[in-house]
């Protein structure tokens, strides 16, 4: 083990063996190992927005297994997905890439402007598939934000008894925020917060824009002067709020898009201190082969091969 996978397992030191261990296992694996790097494939789309909407592009992406080997194929640290898209490739692909349960989910069949995900998986689905981590979304900003926190202590407790990781999807979204609110630098900073304060072991969060939603905490931004003019120097602003950077945090690739905007993105991650991306449409929407070249290229980045 390495001096930068070292360092990063250290800072996790009420964690019990089992735990840290999973974490190294993530850290170990693909074309990032002991980097210190992520690139992790998500799958959760085929639930959160439909089939259609996530698969059509590419009609291999309704087949479960065909997300194992692209993942595989391309190197990434992790594959995480729902209950149903893990247990259909689990077996076969059992002990070949660090697995990711999501543990709650969300449909867009009800227009809500407060989500509350449903539960949707449990610990023990995740010991059972040989997972090395559970998954779960929070919504800062909804109505229903206080019973996602309370859900997603208790499973993190049991998770951590057993030994898994916990990684923490923290999404602003509901009534309590505009819709530019929820990129927003200082919400996406105070989602990463309420992340790590709730036990995540890897806070995901969306690339945040220079735009301040809390008047309150504009006061503050201006006053001090925090640097927010650039991506990375946002990037580091988010880093910097998930306990001085001794958390995990990475960033989501959202929506399909220019293949030069996300690799921009992905080096003002890097440059910001981030600590890689977690990219489910932006890779599994296009042919196979385009896919791979795709996510050896941010691996690449993340690397320091690809300037």
């Amino acid at each position: 083990m390495n001096q930068r996978t070292q360092e990063i397992l250290s800072w996790y030191e009420s964690d019990n063996p089992g735990t840290r261990t999973n974490l190294a296992r993530l850290l170990n694996h693909g074309k990032l190992a002991g980097t210190g790097r992520f690139v992790i494939l998500p799958v959760d789309q085929g639930f959160e927005h439909g089939p259609a909407r996530s698969f059509a592009p590419n009609v291999l992406g309704y087949n479960p297994h065909y997300h194992f080997e692209l993942a595989l194929e391309a190197g990434c640290n992790a594959y995480a997905a729902p209950l149903g898209f893990l247990e259909a490739g689990a077996g076969k692909y059992a002990g070949r890439i660090p697995l990711i349960l999501k543990l709650n989910n969300h449909d867009v069949l009800y227009d809500e402007k407060d989500p509350a995900s449903a539960v949707t998986g449990s610990v023990k689905d995740a010991l059972r598939l040989g997972c090395v981590a559970i998954g779960f979304t929070i919504y800062p900003g909804s109505a229903h934000s206080t019973l996602m926190y309370q859900q997603l202590r208790e499973l993190s407790e049991e998770a951590k008894a057993y030994g898994l990781a916990v990684v923490v999807w923290s999404y602003p979204r509901g009534s309590g925020l505009s819709k530019e609110g929820e990129t927003a630098i200082d919400v996406v900073a105070y989602a990463a917060q309420i992340a790590a304060q709730l036990g995540a072991h890897v806070i995901k969060v969306k690339l945040p824009t220079a735009h301040l939603e809390q008047a309150a905490a504009k006061k503050v931004y201006e006053a001090e002067q925090v640097p927010i003019k650039t991506l990375s120097e946002r990037v580091r602003h988010v880093v910097q709020s998930s306990f001085d950077g001794r958390r995990i945090v990475i960033f989501s690739g959202g929506a399909k898009s220019d293949d030069k905007n996300v690799f921009e993105e992905a080096r003002a991650i890097r440059d910001g201190g981030g600590f890689g991306s977690i990219i489910g449409r932006n890779s599994f929407q296009r042919p196979r082969a385009e896919a791979i070249k795709f996510l050896h290229t941010i691996i690449g980045i993340y690397s320091g091969e690809t300037p």
